[in-house]
């Protein structure tokens, strides 16, 4: 494993899909984990002072409204 692949998956993780396969499903996987990770970013950056409450709030109900978005365009129930 190079340098970059070792630092890439210690800032933005993933974890394998489990669930029943389609394409889909494991599209909308991708982009909850990138939604989490996101959030977690966020909550850290609040959390340290970086990033006041309102920024912080209103970026992640951005990254929610885009979940929500991808799960509509992806055709999930």
């Amino acid at each position: 494993m190079d340098n970059k692949r070792i630092k890439d998956d210690f800032i933005c993780p993933r974890s394998s899909y489990y669930g029943d396969f389609s394409p889909e499903n494991l599209a909308f996987n991708a982009n909850l984990q990138e939604f989490a990770n996101r959030v977690s970013l966020i909550a850290g950056l609040h959390t340290g002072g970086k990033m006041s409450t309102p920024d912080a709030y209103h970026q992640v109900k951005h990254l929610w409204h885009d979940l929500k978005r991808s799960k509509k365009h992806l055709q999930l129930n």
